[in-house]
């Protein structure tokens, strides 16, 4: 029978081994910023995003032929950079993510700042199945006040 400890290491083991390895979450960080440029100014440059990912502007270059390769984006060097309906597709599933992240968080009474700091850092990472949830106890407790009231009472 395998210890407590020796399933924490396994889960671990588990986790590493998973598809959403540091590479691709840094690829959906991409997406995730080429989208809100271009839905807030309408373009996105490469100064933007290097401006936005605290990067190099050759560190973005290199991300932008990567993610053009994988088909998220359609990129040609000093144009414009514009998503895929694919890219489209994996950037609106972190903003759906990252939406019901923190409305949670702040369901819990984090501060809009703090919250927004700890859905960066986890959006990435969580099973759909769990988002499905999440969403699902959200609704739950948005159409019962009372708890969420208790909740902040106590």
């Amino acid at each position: 029978m395998k210890t407590r400890d020796s399933k924490r290491l396994d889960s671990i083991k588990a986790a590493h081994e998973s598809e959403k390895t540091k590479s691709s979450t840094r690829m959906e960080d991409y997406l995730e910023i080429i989208s809100e440029l271009v839905e807030l100014k309408g373009y996105a440059t490469t100064l933007d995003i290097s401006r936005y990912m605290h990067v190099s502007a050759p560190s973005v270059t290199k991300m932008l032929q990567r993610l053009d390769e994988a088909g998220f984006l359609e990129y040609e060097k000093y144009h414009g950079i514009n998503l895929t309906s694919k890219g489209t597709q994996v950037a609106e599933g972190i903003r759906q993510k990252h939406g019901i992240l923190l409305e949670f968080f702040e369901i819990l009474g984090v501060g809009y700042d703090t919250a927004n700091q700890d859905t960066e850092g986890i959006e990435h990472h969580l099973n759909p199945k769990t988002i499905k949830q999440l969403r699902k106890f959200i609704t739950f407790l948005k159409s019962n006040p009372k708890i969420i009231k208790e909740f902040n009472n106590l």
